[in-house]
């Protein structure tokens, strides 16, 4: 019998060694108050999931975010504007953005970064406001979380052009072998959500393949992108115990080494301390 499309995909056994969830929209998940988010981190407790950072897209979503991150120790937040949103990027929301990415839950400045697949801002809007959030996370000492969709050569060049921030974090990395290695030369971190399972993604596989480790995380970018075998139903931060598992396969390794391995990197690139469990 196949799955309806509305069902959440069961939550897997839990992981050996506990896991993050590197970028996750937890509001577009369903949930609004603190009772909804403590159920979601419940669910990825369960999986082996130890925390998340959940990320704006647009004002709303931005302050939403650092609530949720008030609500719940296992919650952390990244603040920016979309590229998609950068049409009307006004000195009002600079001004509050600044002052939400100062919060001590705030633990990157994202999604920022460029997207030619949507034509809903202008590339010169998008690359203003791109520049503008390097520089946010230069001067806050936070990580640069990146969505970069088709527009992988205006990415790097910005990026090598304003000087990039200490910690950079391509998030849901869709690049090949070629991409990976200049980003990893610059010493980039790659995030890898749902998409590295899916079995057409041959380029992306391959490049995952050829990323150190330490330059790994993972995560869901739910509720988008949900891993195989449950592609195009509800995603949530448990499904990240899919991604790692098939992941570890993908590359060859334990998967015990690996979440270790990633978790660590997690640590260092946001400074996320939270134990497992409650």
């Amino acid at each position: 019998m196949t799955p309806r499309k509305g069902e959440r995909p069961p939550v897997p056994e839990p992981l050996p060694v506990p896991a993050f969830d590197a970028h996750t929209h937890l509001e577009a998940c369903g949930a609004e108050n603190a009772a909804d988010v403590r159920s979601m981190l419940d669910r990825a407790n369960q999986a082996g999931v130890a925390c998340v950072v959940t990320v704006a897209d647009a004002m709303p979503e931005a302050r939403w975010a650092v609530r949720a991150s008030t609500w719940d120790d296992r919650v952390y937040a990244a603040v920016a504007l979309h590229p998609t949103r950068t049409k009307d990027f006004s000195e009002a929301d600079r001004a509050e953005l600044t002052e939400l990415a100062a919060h001590p839950r705030v633990v990157a400045i994202g999604e920022t970064g460029l997207d030619y697949y949507w034509d809903y801002s202008p590339h010169e809007a998008q690359q203003e406001a791109f520049r503008w959030h390097i520089e946010l996370s230069k001067r806050t000492g936070k990580a640069l979380m990146i969505h970069d969709r088709e527009a992988h050569e205006d990415v790097l060049r910005i990026l090598d052009e304003q000087g990039a921030p200490p910690t950079v974090v391509f998030h849901s990395f869709s690049g090949d072998v070629d991409f990976a290695r200049r980003c990893v030369e610059r010493g980039f971190v790659l995030s890898l959500s749902g998409t590295v399972t899916f079995r057409n993604a041959t380029a992306l596989r391959e490049a995952a393949r050829s990323v150190p480790a330490e330059q790994l995380l993972v995560e869901t970018d739910a509720p988008f992108l949900t891993p195989h075998p449950f592609r195009g139903r509800p995603n949530e931060p448990y499904c990240v115990a899919y991604t790692l598992r098939a992941l570890a396969e993908l590359r060859g390794v334990d998967v015990g080494d690996l979440a270790t391995t990633l978790a660590a990197t997690a640590k260092r690139v946001f400074g996320m301390t939270v134990p497992l469990g409650r």
